[in-house]
Formats: C-alpha cells, structure tokens, sequence
C-alpha cells in the first residue's frame, strides 16, 4: 500500500476559485512550487495554491501541468477534470539536488583532503555556491529596487542585509572548516578509499568472498496512477 504522502489532491476551490492543492511529501512540494504553485501554511493545514489574478485558462494549464509532474514523478493523483492528462514531463535533477548530492560525497569521504576539496564547491571565490546564493540575492534586491511600489526599495534594502550578515557569517564558517580540513592530512578513521583495505589484523576476517547465489532481484514498483 502506497504511503499517504504519495497521494495528492488537484481541485480547484469553490469559494475562491484558486486551483487548491494538498498532500504529498516535501518532493511533490517542490514540484508543485516548480510548477507555479504557492505553498500556503495556516491555521487550517499546509497545502499549495495557484497565484493570485490568475483567469480560469491560466490556472487551468497550470494545475495541469503539476498534475502532469507529479504523475510523471510516481505519486497518486486525484484532481478534477479540466486537470485529468496523459502527458508525461521529463524529469530533470534540480539544481538543488545537485548541490545536495555534495551531502553523499562527504559521507564518503575518505580523507580530510577529501572532505576539503568537496567543501570548495561551497567556498569557491568566484564560482562557489555561496558565492552564487550572493550574486542571485543580489539581483533579487536589484529587481525589487526597479518595481514601482513604494516599499520595495526597503524590501530590496532588507534582502542586502540579510546577504550581507546572516549568509556571510554561514560563508565565513563554511570557509573556515575548509581551510582546518585541507591542513589537516588523515584519513577518517571509519572510512578507506577502497573497501577491500583493510588493516592487518582485519584482514583474515572480511576479505571479500564470493556469493556462491545472486540475491533476489526485487519486484518492480507499480507504476504511478491517477484515482
């Protein structure tokens, strides 16, 4: 039985005709939020909606094409009609979890110059992902100076001392613990290069041998469905 947040409902409300999503887990979240969607949390429960002025047409395309993500990406889907496809949308790793897969190097990591050289993705002057996160909070504050309404020349002000303080106290400290690892020449001492390295005294006892059967192949997942 399919968990309960593999399942997502589609509809558009009728008192406020915005196109109303809720469920799912934080991945059908972030591809509701892709798709357009606005996560919403309140006094009734978390759940997303479309934005606001939309006409019906526009929302729509838009609930559909979530609809189409998130049934491509394997959750169960109820919606309404108007939303109801078979098209397929082709998935693509997030930028995001491409800067997590970091995350699985480190716990790999074999040495501290290992651990040294993934942290410099992070802390690299000029193309680093601070940096990066620095350049696109920056052009967020140059957008807001140039909209029309009185505030946002303060929201734009906000926005550059946020980067200015909070995200620059977390580079300097991320910058930090790379330069202690790369001085520090050591292996991890629960982790080695090559599993079949092991110690002397270990070696007797988890030397490799070979499976004399292959292990069960696992059912294929059923395919995702809309109710």
């Amino acid at each position: 039985m399919e968990p309960d947040d593999r399942y997502i409902d589609v509809r558009r409300d009728p008192h406020s005709s915005e196109v109303l999503a809720h469920g799912g887990d934080a991945e059908a979240h972030s591809i509701l939020q892709r798709t357009g969607f606005i996560h919403v949390t309140s006094s009734f429960g978390n759940f997303h909606r479309t934005p606001a002025g939309l006409d019906q047409a526009a929302g729509d395309a838009l609930a559909t094409a979530a609809v189409s993500a998130l049934l491509s990406a394997g959750y169960w889907v109820t919606c309404d009609e108007p939303f109801d496809t078979d098209q397929h949308t082709a998935r693509q790793l997030p930028l995001g979890a491409q800067v997590a897969a970091l995350a699985d190097d480190l716990r790999k990591a074999a040495t501290a110059q290992d651990a040294a050289a993934i942290l410099t993705e992070l802390t690299a002057a000029h193309d680093g992902v601070l940096a990066a996160i620095f350049q696109v909070l920056d052009a967020t504050a140059e957008f807001f100076e140039t909209l029309d309404l009185g505030f946002d020349r303060h929201t734009a002000s906000v926005v550059r001392d946020r980067a200015g303080h909070h995200l620059a106290i977390v580079a300097t400290e991320v910058h930090r613990l790379r330069n202690e690892l790369a001085d520090r020449h050591e292996a991890h001492p629960a982790r080695r290069s090559c599993p079949s390295e092991v110690a002397a005294p270990e070696r007797e006892a988890f030397l490799p041998r070979p499976l004399t059967t292959l292990p069960p192949r696992l059912p294929a997942p059923p395919p995702a469905r809309r109710l």
